[in-house]
């Protein structure tokens, strides 16, 4: 039915695209990785910012300004010295 050359050639091709899904495969592998990385210092940074704003009364106690537009604390008082 095939010859021996034909066989070479679909058995090259099919060994071609078996190379070509692993090299695939492995890339992906690698971009997930680098992706969840980013992820988790996004993450990480965004607690990091939450937990070192001040609320309301912590800021006024602290002798600065509330931001209402910003939503957050920001320098001292106008008219107060550090």
């Amino acid at each position: 039915m095939f010859s021996g050359l034909t066989l070479k050639i679909i058995a090259g091709a099919i060994a071609f695209g078996a190379v070509l899904f692993i090299i695939h495969k492995i890339r992906e592998s690698g971009a997930d990785s680098v992706r969840t990385a980013i992820e988790r210092q996004n993450n990480d940074a965004g607690k990091a910012a939450d937990e070192g704003v001040l609320d309301y009364d912590a800021c006024r106690d602290a002798g600065r300004v509330w931001d209402f537009g910003a939503g957050r604390c920001v320098g001292p008082a106008p008219g107060r010295r550090n």
